[in-house]
């Protein structure tokens, strides 16, 4: 069995400090109309015009989702033998059980025994790829974000994984103290200011009505708006050409608020994926999703 050592609670304390202090930018982050009803029907109803004209651009953008070209190619590498070990993935446990991989990424970030750690798709990724495959740490995490001249592969994997789940209703546990340690670290994250621009997480995504231009910021601390946003990632972005993953999204906000960058799969980023994950229990995954 392959076990790591948790950081103690301290540590993540410290992790929180350094990572935490960045308004987390799911900004924005509605399923298209054309793909779920209850964006297009909460649209409707806005007094806002505004609102409603941004609803039907993203209606209009949900017709063909280039994710799932991302989709098709993560299945072949799922399915493929690579590595030192020449293996595939088909034996990845991503906790429902060895190679299930309909309705995991619902139940994710959760506790793993054989690493004894919380962990969200992608850090769980990264495992398999390194016991099952024999590639090394630094080789399974190298390029987690592709470009439109270097694809990622892990971003391939995600878009299969979290396909796969369309339609399942999210449902993260607090069962484990190393679950409920990390949504608390999540939630110390979220809350806590600091930084360039004094920000957190909750600057921008704690209030309701508020907007950055033509961009709604929602509510991550309720229900409804939490489900709405977590549930529509990963997205392919149409300003980039890329599917996007939540560690992405997580990253690209740490940068544009000139914060140290957030490392890929780091204790920080899970327990912050953890905290915005269980927010949003209950809601219905829709994703890949597709947004501007």
């Amino acid at each position: 069995m392959y076990r790591t050592k948790t950081p103690t609670s301290a540590k993540w304390l410290t992790a929180a400090a350094t990572f935490g202090l960045i308004a987390v930018g799911v900004a924005g982050a509605q399923v298209p109309a054309a793909k779920a009803a209850p964006a297009a029907v909460a649209a409707a109803k806005s007094s806002d015009p505004t609102v409603r004209e941004i609803e039907k651009y993203r209606e209009a953008l949900a017709d063909g989702n280039p994710a799932d070209l991302w989709e098709a190619r993560g299945e072949d590498l799922w399915k493929r033998k690579r590595g030192p070990k020449n293996a595939s993935l088909e034996k990845c446990d991503l906790g429902l059980g060895e190679g299930v991989v309909k309705g995991a990424y619902a139940k994710l970030p959760r506790y793993f025994e054989d690493t004894d750690r919380v962990q969200d798709l992608e850090s769980r990724l990264v495992t398999c790829m390194v016991m099952l495959q024999g590639f090394s740490y630094d080789q399974a995490k190298r390029a987690p974000f592709g470009s439109p001249e270097n694809k990622s592969d892990m971003e391939a994997l995600v878009a299969y994984v979290t396909a796969n789940s369309r339609g399942s209703r999210m449902s993260v546990s607090l069962s484990h103290p190393k679950e409920k340690e990390a949504y608390a670290i999540g939630k110390k994250m979220f809350f806590h200011r600091g930084g360039p621009h004094d920000f957190s997480c909750a600057t921008c995504h704690a209030q309701d009505n508020i907007r950055i231009r033509l961009q709604d910021l929602p509510n991550l601390t309720k229900q409804e708006p939490a489900q709405r946003a977590y549930t529509s990632w990963p997205a392919y972005r149409v300003s980039q050409g890329e599917l996007r993953s939540f560690q992405w999204r997580l990253f690209d906000c740490f940068r544009q608020q000139r914060f140290p960058e957030l490392d890929f799969t780091s204790e920080g980023s899970v327990a912050l994926t953890t905290f915005l994950a269980r927010n949003a229990n209950g809601g219905i995954f829709n994703a890949p999703a597709i947004k501007r």
